[in-house]
């Protein structure tokens, strides 16, 4: 995308290289940049909290000007302040806190057409389409089965340590936009977060209003299909054309490749069916022999991409999640733990328990219910600070 500029390369570890292997074309990932509005939402949040997010700011070696100013900040960066605010909050549930400030107005353009479409449906397709428009380093996914519709979330950065916060913000955010939609008192069926479950849960369930199923292998809000057919009251059907032209104008003029497109589907599908390039080349209507030539002209092939994305799924939820590696396994559909541990020592050079004993937080490294979140006046305020926000379209 024409936002993306170079960096240092990444090996398979996740770790900066200057050698070794980077990701799976021999390439460094371009950086992934978060929406301008989510920069301010933290800036707010911490300064809500009695934290002072300059002094973080600092301590990262970040420009406070562009956070509070809403510019273009890596993901890697916002996950970085928000893992670093949680720790001198004592908020285990900032993500959270974060995501709930944005709102159907701050996605911009997006927003905009989203709020005229004529149904939610068509807005929540429209979120999947057109997300990677401001290039939020993520991918949105919408389906529908039985009568139960999934919205998913999954950021595909090399990133394996900020895609919790990400995803408890994002999934606070999208909350948000279906409640401008349709009214402040939606609520999902059920909240799926891909992260440990905190000591207190209460504030997610008082937010969503539903269930929250912690330890899952993606990031979704699930809810009846038939909120999809909802009309929007007030969708202007010229705004609708306007904002539509704006941004396949700003689409047409971004770069993309191959490589990239993979990334995001192969990122958006690894926990629900093992990819297969065949699949893939049917999806694009061309012979796979076809798919592997335009990858090797970019230097990669679809095993690397598979791979890669297997990978980065499998560190984030060692690193996130309590979920056993039976459990982690099966998410990413291997044939059996010790197919997966193989895997993994292939790809990192060490065991997924010796890795995740190595890279896991602190803060994660026992079982839920023995983990000792201090209490405290900033812990209350941070229950406090889930007092509700207006809801703005």
């Amino acid at each position: 995308m024409s936002s993306f500029v170079i960096v240092e390369p990444l090996d398979f570890s996740g770790r900066t290289a200057k050698a070794g292997i980077p990701c799976a074309n021999g390439k460094p990932f371009p950086v992934a940049f978060g929406r301008p509005g989510v920069g301010p939402a933290i800036y707010a949040t911490l300064a809500e909290l009695g934290a002072d997010p300059d002094d973080l700011l600092a301590e990262l070696g970040l420009d406070p000007r562009h956070v509070e100013g809403g510019k273009h900040i890596s993901y890697a960066d916002l996950g970085r302040l928000i893992a670093i605010g949680v720790e001198r909050t004592n908020c285990p549930h900032l993500g959270l806190l974060i995501g709930r400030r944005t709102t159907l107005a701050s996605l911009g353009r997006l927003g905009l057409l989203m709020r005229h479409s004529d149904t939610v449906g068509d807005a929540l397709r429209v979120l999947e389409a057109h997300s990677g428009i401001q290039n939020w380093g993520a991918v949105v996914g919408l389906g529908t089965d039985n009568g139960v519709t999934v919205l998913s979330y999954a950021p595909y950065g090399p990133e394996a340590e900020s895609a919790a916060v990400h995803s408890e913000r994002a999934l606070a955010t999208m909350t948000n936009v279906i409640r401008a939609l349709c009214g402040v008192d939606w609520a999902p069926e059920e909240v799926l977060l891909p992260r440990s479950k905190p000591r207190d849960a209460s504030p997610y369930e008082r937010f969503f209003q539903a269930p929250v199923r912690f330890d899952h292998e993606m990031a979704a809000l699930v809810f009846l299909a038939e909120l999809l057919e909802k009309r929007i009251d007030g969708a202007d059907p010229v705004v609708r054309r306007l904002a539509e032209g704006r941004i396949h104008q700003l689409e047409a003029r971004q770069s993309s490749n191959l490589t990239e497109e993979l990334r995001r589907y192969l990122r958006a599908h690894v926990t629900r069916q093992r990819c297969k390039a065949e699949r893939v080349a049917r999806m694009r209507l061309v012979h796979r022999r076809t798919l592997s030539r335009h990858l090797r002209a970019e230097g990669t092939t679809f095993r690397q991409l598979s791979n890669e994305a297997l990978f980065r799924v499998a560190k984030q939820l060692l690193v996130d999640t309590s979920m056993t590696l039976t459990q982690i396994s099966t998410a990413l559909n291997f044939s059996e733990p010790a197919a997966f541990t193989h895997a993994f020592r292939r790809w990192s050079g060490m065991a997924p328990s010796a890795w995740r004993q190595e890279n896991r937080p602190a803060r994660n490294s026992q079982a839920p219910q023995e983990e000792p979140y201090p209490t405290g006046r900033r812990d209350i305020r941070c229950g406090d600070a889930l007092a509700p926000l207006p809801v703005s379209s």
